[in-house]
């Protein structure tokens, strides 16, 4: 299994669905499990994360107009841009990202700040600074329902351990995302697997609460994934 798929996609596999958005994987057999999100809200739809595939517009159509493109990690630009462009929408990124980690989409970049919202949706600041050396700005979504996340969190294999259903990146276990503790959202959508529904708040309690405990686990069992996710979006200047 490569842990990123560099080839064209011919097409997407839908993810989690409900009424208010979707999720869609475009290469569901890579390790990295990338996963992009809309989400409908009264201003049109915002895509997270998006990676382009054939026959995504037809999916993005069933949920309204898309309204702009929100970029969660200054790690995912994916094809921001190009959604960007093709809808004539901005690009919607933390406001404390360094200018100079913002991407050169060739589209205008607005900026949104913690606790600000686009539509019904809260900005989250989940974590700023640095991890393995590199430049990481994290940001979250969050409307009292739905969470949607980067990638600080997510059900993709190499993010969990054991019998858990939601797991910590192996390389934030030592500082997980407490900036998420005590929300309690039905459902949760990550930049890497597929979304979860079933006991979401509490599947997000146990893995921020387990994180640093199962730091050594996730080591053992996912650390040569996670070298292999990370070396894949070096190759790639980070953006994965």
């Amino acid at each position: 299994m490569p842990a990123k798929v560099t080839a064209a996609p011919t097409g997407y596999e839908e993810g989690l669905r409900w009424a208010h958005g979707v999720e869609w994987l475009v290469h569901p057999e890579e390790t990295m499990e990338r996963a992009s999100t809309a989400l409908a809200t009264d201003e049109g739809v915002y895509l997270v994360d998006p990676l382009d595939a054939p026959g995504v517009d037809d999916l993005l159509a069933e949920f309204g107009e898309v309204a702009g493109v929100v970029l969660l990690s200054n790690h995912h630009t994916r094809d921001a841009g190009l959604f960007a462009r093709r809808h004539d929408v901005p690009v919607y990124v933390g406001g404390g990202v360094p200018d100079e980690e913002l991407p050169d989409l060739t589209v205008p970049i607005e900026r949104v700040g913690a606790g600000e919202r686009l539509g019904d949706y809260e900005f989250v600041e989940v974590a700023t600074g640095t991890a393995l050396g590199a430049p990481w700005y994290e940001y979250a979504l969050w409307n009292g329902e739905t969470l949607r996340v980067s990638e600080c969190v997510g059900t993709a294999e190499y993010m969990r351990v054991g019998d858990e259903p939601l797991g910590v990146m192996t390389m934030r276990r030592r500082h997980p995302p407490t900036a998420l503790r005590g929300l309690e959202p039905e459902r949760i959508c990550s930049g890497h697997g597929r979304g979860l529904d079933e006991n979401a708040a509490a599947a997000l309690e146990a893995a921020i609460a387990n994180a640093e405990d199962d730091f050594a686990k996730a080591l053992l069992t996912n650390g040569l994934d996670q070298a292999r996710t990370v070396l894949a979006a070096l190759r790639s200047d980070l953006r994965d």
